[in-house]
Order: C-alpha cells, then sequence, then structure tokens
C-alpha cells in the first residue's frame, strides 16, 4: 500500500501568509501613500507649479517694469498718456474714437 503524504498544514500556512506579506508589501511599494504612483503624482505636480511659477515671475517682472515707468524718478510719459486715457476715458481734441 501506497501512502500519500499530504504536506503539512503549518507549512501550508507559513506559505500562505509569506505570499500574503509579499503581496502587501508590494501594492504599498506601488500604490501606498509613498508608493511609485504617488511620486509619479508629486512629480507631476512639482513640474505644473514650476511651469506657473515661471509665468507668474514673468508678471511680476512685467509689473514691476510698468511701475518703475510710473514712478517719480523714471516717469515714461508715454506710457502715462496710455494709462490716463484706459482709466479715465481720456482722448486728444484731435483724435476720433473708433468702436
Amino acid at each position: 500500500m501506497i501512502r500519500r503524504s499530504r504536506p503539512a498544514m503549518g507549512s501550508l500556512m507559513y506559505f500562505l501568509g509569506t505570499l500574503m506579506l509579499g503581496l502587501y508589501f508590494t501594492f504599498a511599494a506601488v500604490q501606498g501613500d509613498y508608493g511609485v504612483f504617488k511620486r509619479a503624482e508629486v512629480n507631476a505636480e512639482g513640474r505644473a507649479l514650476s511651469a506657473e511659477l515661471a509665468l507668474l515671475e514673468t508678471e511680476v517682472a512685467r509689473m514691476e517694469n510698468l511701475t518703475r515707468r510710473l514712478s517719480d524718478t523714471y516717469l515714461d510719459l508715454d506710457l502715462l498718456d496710455e494709462q490716463a486715457r484706459d482709466v479715465l476715458g481720456l482722448i486728444r481734441a484731435d483724435e476720433i474714437v473708433i468702436n
């Protein structure tokens, strides 16, 4: 009579426990709070914020230039004339307004 031996229940539980633990850590490494997907998301957000920062720095430089050109130490008469026309709606007597 040939006896078939079954694997011991303890080794089967050990194997399943090890497998489940490995799957858990693999899942956490890929999709967890510090996983690969989160890192890619943070990097993409960082690139988007860097691009927005560059746009804002350009806008600030433009505004600083306009402010300097209207300051007491350096007055750009053309810019002053443009701003007065825009804000106050002024026109000269020799101009024609077309809407």
